[in-house]
């Protein structure tokens, strides 16, 4: 007997990757290139990882962002351009991306990576669209690839060119933390990886408590995603942990006089050192 659902067939990550990328390989080999990250490659006889398409990738990525935000406004000046760019093309933006395209379920990790999480690292995911968007590039062209990219980054773009900047989370929290606890966030960092490869991991304290955790190829990378996650966290808690006072309720042993200024702590914060984790380097310094 004939059954409709006798039809449904479940795509594969791949085949799911491709789906929302909007986007279908004339040659498949490119799309299985871009998601073999090295770890793999180690395992299985010392094939080609991504590694060159991400380079190719990262160029193109930059060339069509960097051509449409030209193009948006006339009037924007050299300055704000290049923060919009960066805004745009940052890891942390990137790996945001790969997320909501499930690129993770998608790629070729090694055992090592595997067990350790791999396929949601901010490094890999951000290197892996990087590499999927050169693949898209050679594949189709570079048209092919802008309209690609600009499908990925649409909402990413809206935000940058008519919502403000919103990537500067470590800002956004200061004054937010400022706020409520009289105090700025501490971040504790943690590293792996060769001198010329590093990995970062960072943790933001809020008055004693963690709040966030974030990671990236860089120090200011991996705060930034912990700020961001801390901020969202902060905004949604409408109780304060522990009971703690904001600055608008001090307690006796805590005078609103003795509460720090904003403006006069946000270049010391930056200077901060926290204490140093165990079996890591010591963090809590900014990139």
């Amino acid at each position: 007997m004939y059954s409709h659902e006798s039809e449904v067939r479940i795509l594969s990550p791949r085949e799911q990757l491709c789906s929302l990328l909007g986007y279908q390989f004339t040659d498949p080999g490119l799309l299985e290139l871009s998601l073999r990250h090295r770890s793999w490659c180690a395992e299985n006889g010392g094939l080609a990882s991504n590694e060159r398409l991400e380079f190719l990738g990262d160029s193109v990525l930059g060339l069509v962002i960097t051509d449409h935000l030209y193009r948006s406004d006339a009037e924007t000046p050299e300055g704000v351009l290049a923060r919009n760019r960066s805004e745009l093309v940052s890891a942390v933006a990137l790996a945001g991306v790969a997320r909501t395209m499930q690129l993770g379920a998608a790629m070729s990790l090694g055992k090592g990576e595997e067990s350790t999480g791999g396929r949601d690292k901010t490094s890999i995911l951000a290197d892996g669209i990087e590499a999927v968007i050169g693949a898209v590039y050679l594949d189709g062209g570079i048209g092919a690839c802008t309209a690609v990219v600009l499908d990925l980054l649409h909402d990413r773009i809206q935000d940058v060119l008519y919502g403000g900047l919103a990537s500067d989370h470590k800002s956004q929290l200061q004054e937010l933390s400022a706020r409520r606890f009289g105090q700025l966030p501490r971040y504790v960092l943690t590293e792996e990886g060769p001198e010329h490869e590093k990995h970062f991991s960072a943790q933001v304290v809020l008055d004693g408590e963690p709040w966030g955790t974030g990671e990236g190829r860089t120090k200011k990378e991996a705060e930034q995603a912990a700020a961001e996650q801390a901020f969202d966290r902060l905004q949604n808690t409408d109780a304060l942990p522990s009971g703690k006072p904001t600055s608008d309720q001090p307690t006796s042993d805590q005078p609103t006089s003795d509460k720090p200024d904003l403006g006069s702590l946000a270049v010391s914060d930056r200077k901060e050192t926290s204490p140093t984790p165990t079996e890591t380097t010591p963090g809590g310094t900014h990139a």
